[in-house]
């Protein structure tokens, strides 16, 4: 009988935690809606951002658009306005889901102007689903450094800053090429 209360105690307990740390929960007090002239655009990316993507909806309303990017099978069962399109691709070796949606990122992000108003939600694994080669490198090659790095035993800061300056769109160049919103 001490064995089920505990037990259930445990699961209570577990859950609570889970709950606490869902990305449509930390969204809430960070993100407020404001005005904007222009579009709202979202995007998302990372194993979190099906989760994220509800959240900032929920928050800023259904006008938003943008992407959500998370990795096979983690999209959940979130109900998303039409103008979000959610992508999945491979975790943590890249493949052309990845690539595809990361261009998508970039040209809804330089269709942006000052009246608009871009959101960017990256949480753990948006570095590697994120994967637009730099100019003279292929997706073949990025895949292979990737699987380099994974079994070099390499620290996740170490591995993003490799990817970063093998990247068309890290480093800043989202930022960029949503710039002037």
């Amino acid at each position: 009988d001490h064995y089920r209360s505990y037990r259930s105690l445990l699961f209570s307990a577990m859950r609570a935690g889970l709950d606490a740390v869902r990305g449509e929960v930390c969204l809430r007090g960070k993100l407020a809606p404001f005005p904007v002239q222009g579009r709202t655009v979202v995007l998302a990316a990372g194993k979190a951002a099906a989760s994220m993507m509800a959240g900032a909806c929920e928050i800023i309303g259904p006008e938003v658009e943008g992407i959500a990017l998370t990795r096979y099978g983690h999209c959940g069962p979130f109900r998303l306005p039409a103008g979000i399109t959610m992508i999945e691709a491979a975790h943590p070796v890249p493949d052309a889901n990845s690539e595809a949606a990361a261009r998508q990122f970039l040209a809804l992000a330089a269709g942006l102007t000052a009246s608009d108003r871009l959101i960017a939600l990256i949480s753990g694994g948006g570095s590697a689903l994120l994967a637009l080669p730099a100019a003279r490198i292929n997706l073949a090659e990025k895949q292979a450094v990737n699987r380099a790095l994974l079994a070099s035993g390499a620290a996740i800061a170490e591995m993003n800053c490799v990817r970063k300056h093998l990247s068309a769109i890290k480093g800043g160049r989202l930022a960029l090429a949503a710039w002037p919103a």
